[in-house]
């Protein structure tokens, strides 16, 4: 199960930092990932991060402006976003896998519920 929190309202050119708990099942050795759903417009990968949290991969529109981080022990993915734009609005959701951490989501074992974040201009 994944659970992901932190959304909510911030205005253009702030911050804001999305966790997302992994409960249940989980593999020593798992990849992480983020997300995000406009209205109206595709999913798009944000971001991923391998088990030891060395290699991370982020999607071109947030890249040099968001951070993707883990926890192991608290089996927890952290995603920091930073001058954030009106763009950035969706929902945004986490995901897991043993083996993948690539742009696909369908790819990805685990696909949790989202957290809304709102930037306004």
């Amino acid at each position: 199960q994944l659970q992901a929190s932190g959304g909510g309202l911030v205005q253009a050119g702030g911050s804001l930092r999305l966790s997302c708990a992994v409960s249940g099942r989980t593999y020593v050795t798992y990849r992480m990932g983020w997300f995000r759903q406009a209205p109206g417009k595709e999913r798009e990968f944000v971001a991923s991060i391998n088990w030891s949290g060395d290699v991370t991969n982020y999607g071109g529109s947030v890249k040099g402006r968001f951070t993707i981080s883990r926890d192991g022990s608290k089996n927890t993915v952290y995603l920091q976003m930073n001058s954030l734009k009106p763009e950035d609005t969706a929902v945004y959701s986490c995901v897991v896998d043993e083996y993948y951490n690539g742009p696909d989501w369908f790819n990805y074992a685990y696909r949790g519920q989202g957290t809304q974040v709102t930037v306004s201009s």
